[in-house]
């Protein structure tokens, strides 16, 4: 059966319109933020950047895509459609249901954020990876000709977890991946199981994977967090979670395998947070690439 679907609206961006899509037996509708670019589209159809965290992430993008796309000379980007999934919320993030839609099963069961709150539960990437393949890319297509040989996938933090766990999983729907700061390390680090099964399968030729981390992922911390309270327990939770490391590390085996083009940047003067815009601007520049070096 169909998603429920409401009318697309417009979102208060240029050339954007949001509408909220609900699958057959699901609770709670997710909301789908999708910009067109204006002017006819390429034979072969519009390529594609599909974003998780879209509350959060679409208003960036859309900037990054109409600011860059229209200096092809200088940028190397050129115009595109972009689908950022998120939430019927007007805040950045819904902590709750990101937990449990881009996290890799099996999952765990956490405290709720709040007291008295729900039990926050991890491990539905799969779900939602078929949501994301199916229902969103099916009602992006009904309001533009997508290129289906120039889908990219697109996250940060636990978004680019998801985005690698997608590229693990064999996805055909994307033949480009973009993790920006990803959770690697996220429950014992249950993502490196999914990497050496992939690792034993030939991938897709021509797949393109794009890692990133800021430079204050790793051991040292920015220098405007030090001399505070919570310095040592920032610190601490640093060396714990050791973005930069593991992102790098991975980078490197993926690097040998044949059929992918993997590259991997580290950001000067980023943590976790700032990564955000500079992350939505590289995502746009892969997607959107208008020609290859």
């Amino acid at each position: 059966m169909d998603p429920l679907q409401t009318a697309p609206r417009p979102a208060g961006l240029p050339d954007t319109v949001a509408f909220d899509l609900r699958p057959q037996g699901a609770a709670e509708p997710w909301r789908v933020f999708v910009y067109v670019p204006p002017g006819t589209p390429p034979a072969s159809g519009w390529p594609l950047l599909a974003i998780t965290d879209g509350n959060a992430m679409i208003a960036t993008a859309v900037d990054a895509v109409r600011v860059q796309g229209a200096y092809p000379d200088a940028t190397n980007v050129e115009p595109g459609v972009v689908a950022a999934i998120g939430y019927p919320t007007e805040a950045a993030y819904d902590s709750l249901r990101r937990s449990f839609d881009l996290s890799p099963p099996p999952g765990r069961t956490y405290p709720p954020f709040t007291e008295g709150g729900p039990t926050v539960r991890t491990g539905g990437a799969d779900g939602f990876r078929r949501f994301v393949e199916t229902d969103v890319l099916d009602a992006v297509a009904r309001l533009a000709p997508i290129d289906p040989a120039r889908r990219t996938l697109f996250g940060h933090s636990f978004g680019g977890l998801f985005a690698l766990h997608a590229l693990f999983s064999g996805t055909g729907a994307f033949s480009r991946f973009v993790a920006a700061s990803p959770t690697i390390y996220w429950e014992d680090g249950v993502l490196l199981d999914a990497e050496e099964r992939f690792r034993t399968r030939s991938a897709r030729e021509g797949t393109v994977v794009h890692l990133s981390a800021g430079e204050y992922e790793g051991d040292a911390l920015a220098p405007f967090q030090y001399g505070r309270e919570d310095t040592e327990k920032r610190r601490a939770a640093a060396r714990s979670v050791r973005t930069l490391d593991l992102t790098r590390a991975m980078a490197a085996r993926l690097a040998k395998l044949p059929g992918l083009r993997v590259e991997c940047e580290t950001y000067p003067g980023e943590t976790h947070m700032t990564m955000l815009p500079v992350s939505v601007s590289r995502a746009v520049r892969v997607a959107f690439e208008a020609r290859r070096p």
